[in-house]
């Protein structure tokens, strides 16, 4: 990048502070709360305190403000979670990569939750978590399991990653970003192919 280019980006970081909104939900224990200290702080506590109801916290990612909703994965919890979704930029979706008999149960509360009219069109952006583990199953497992292609009204992204490891935490961050700067919905996925 030349020194023009550089200048011109800090100018744009001055003027144009672009802030979103995200959902962040899954079942108890997938690492969700994990996944927003990574964003916000790189840092990882293996004794976190399992969300009860919501949480809302602000992270700053060079010129993008996110409000993270934090919602509790709890089976009495997940009524709310299309409350929380209602007109937010994206929704993550965190599984637990390493808890295969969880899987079926993420899979079955992500086909409810989509089937709700008001929340069609919402970027989604699911996250396999905790592939730091051996019996963490393979991305194409999860996409395979959770039905991913056949989601068809709204783009749909899934990447594993590690909490605990920092692993493709950056790109999770890219993705957000990229999803500020989108004022228009598209509806592509990459699985339909």
């Amino acid at each position: 990048m030349g020194l023009w280019d550089a200048l011109l980006h800090w100018l744009r970081s001055l003027f144009l502070k672009q802030e979103m909104e995200i959902s962040l939900v899954g079942l108890h224990n997938a690492g969700k709360t994990s996944l927003v200290n990574a964003i916000a702080t790189r840092e990882y506590n293996v004794d976190m305190i399992p969300t009860v109801g919501f949480e809302v916290r602000k992270v700053t990612k060079g010129n993008v403000t996110i409000k993270i909703w934090d919602l509790g994965g709890q089976s009495r919890f997940r009524g709310i979670w299309e409350r929380y979704c209602r007109g937010v930029s994206a929704i993550l979706y965190v599984v637990d990569a390493a808890d295969r008999d969880s899987v079926p149960i993420s899979q079955s509360e992500l086909k409810e939750l989509l089937s709700r009219p008001s929340l069609t069109g919402i970027p989604m952006l699911v996250l396999g978590n905790k592939i730091d583990r051996s019996e963490a199953i393979s991305k194409q497992a999860l996409v395979n399991q959770l039905d991913l292609r056949s989601i068809q009204d709204r783009e749909v992204c899934c990447y594993m990653i590690s909490c605990k490891d920092s692993v493709n935490i950056d790109t999770v961050i890219d993705w957000l970003i990229k999803h500020s700067k989108t004022s228009k919905r598209s509806v592509t996925s990459p699985f339909s192919q």
